[in-house]
């Protein structure tokens, strides 16, 4: 008996304002800047990455290259890219405690 899979997709569950926002707070806390910007694609990927980039002011190709694990987004990038989104960074204290 073989088994059959299928590669997971993220994006596919990505289907709530309170599950993205949760993606993206977790992807932020690994301190992987890669890892950002390919969750900010994958929620890009959730949303329609062509409405997002014409949003944003950018090519589609142009932002998916961007927003993969090999991309480099310049910090303005993410900035719109979140509030197109309907969201914003927002500095929190890190806990000295962990």
């Amino acid at each position: 008996m073989t088994l059959e899979t299928r590669p997971f997709d993220a994006a596919e569950y990505l289907d709530t304002a309170e599950a993205v926002q949760e993606y993206l707070i977790a992807a932020f806390e690994t301190d992987d800047p890669a890892f950002i910007a390919d969750a900010l694609g994958v929620v890009g990927r959730a949303k329609g990455m062509a409405a997002l980039a014409q949003e944003v002011g950018v090519a589609r190709t142009s932002l998916y290259r961007t927003l993969s694990s090999e991309g480099r987004p310049e910090f303005l990038t993410v900035l719109k890219v979140l509030k197109a989104l309907g969201l914003k960074l927002v500095p929190t204290p890190v806990d000295s405690a962990a």
